[in-house]
């Protein structure tokens, strides 16, 4: 989230509780509580003076002001009009917002709002209005006709609102998740899987490589494409064969073993060898565009099924070695 849109959510914010406060200034004045209906005339002056706050990126003391005012309202309309409103239950609101407002800060390079030290004062603040109330009873004896739906809509409210803001949060921390595994597992240039991750792979398929085919498939010339077109010619050569490769072998496993190499594990072996001869004729007749320079390419590819007795390191060398048989063989082929 920019700043943008930080100065968008704390208009928007401020706007609903200016609203808020407005219409229970009008509710306070049919219950007749005189001096709740004059704290709210203060109360809408804090929110209006937000705004110049959010004009002016005072987002820190725009921050520490609403803390600190919607805690005083809250005990304010607790001791005078007691429990059975509801409104001492936005406490228990207000502590996500200040630590979501914390992870907003930290993204953005703000100063920390110091979420422990606002929750504490919080939580303190309640017991001591709700003890008061407790002893002492509510300032004002009113009817208590709209207490009941006043208590129902400030816990649905709430509940709510924790309910959201919990689904947020936790779909947030899946979605990082993924983007921190995949940006563990993905060569960042061919957006394909990368060593480490292939190694993990073929731990799994280990107890069924007997089924498997591995293949290892080699850029032909690659250093020649580097020096006579630039590295970045290079690159956009490893980004399209990436995409044949990607393209062709759907149900695989593929990986960017190093530099110009590539590793493919099949699963099911039957239709193999067809599919990497096609991958290798889709890749030798499409040739790479870079700026207004045509560059042919070939690969060579080398491949070999598993063996139960068979390590995971003499596999790989098995396919390295087929690819070797097939450079010397005068490139471009597949070798099985």
């Amino acid at each position: 989230m920019n700043d943008i849109n930080i100065h968008k959510l704390s208009y928007g914010v401020n706007t609903a509780l200016l609203f808020i406060v407005a219409g229970l200034m009008i509710f306070f004045y049919k219950l007749e509580a005189d001096f709740l209906v004059y704290f709210s005339v203060p109360t809408l002056c804090v929110y209006i003076f937000n705004y110049f706050l959010i004009y002016k990126d005072k987002l820190g003391f725009f921050l520490w002001l609403v803390y600190a005012w919607i805690t005083l309202y809250m005990g304010v309309t607790t001791v005078c009009l007691g429990e059975s409103y509801g409104f001492h239950l936005y406490c228990f609101s207000m502590i996500p917002v200040i630590y979501a407002v914390e992870y907003l800060a930290f993204k953005m390079g703000r100063k920390s709002a110091r979420p422990m030290l606002i929750s504490i004062c919080v939580a303190a603040f309640y017991f001591i209005i709700i003890g008061y109330v407790k002893i002492h009873g509510p300032v004002y004896n009113r009817d208590n006709r709209y207490s009941f739906l006043f208590l129902i809509s400030n816990s649905l409210i709430v509940f709510s609102f924790l309910v959201i803001y919990i689904n947020t949060q936790v779909r947030s921390i899946i979605n990082s998740e993924i983007r921190l595994t995949d940006m563990a597992h993905k060569d960042r240039l061919t957006n394909l899987y990368n060593r480490h991750f292939m190694l993990e792979r073929l731990e799994e398929v280990s107890s069924v490589k007997d089924t498997a085919v591995l293949a290892m498939a080699d850029i032909d010339d690659f250093k020649k494409i580097n020096d006579q077109y630039g590295h970045n010619a290079g690159d956009e050569v490893l980004k399209a064969v990436s995409e044949k490769m990607t393209s062709a072998c759907k149900n695989c496993d593929i990986s960017r073993w190093g530099g110009e190499e590539f590793l493919i594990l099949f699963c099911d072996s039957d239709e193999a060898a067809d599919i990497l001869e096609q991958m290798r004729t889709d890749i030798s007749s499409s040739p790479v565009e870079f700026e207004g320079q045509v560059i042919n390419i070939t690969v060579t590819v080398g491949m070999a099924s598993g063996k139960k007795d068979q390590s995971i390191d003499e596999w790989i060398q098995e396919v390295d070695n087929k690819l070797y048989i097939g450079k010397n063989s005068g490139k471009n082929c597949v070798i099985g």
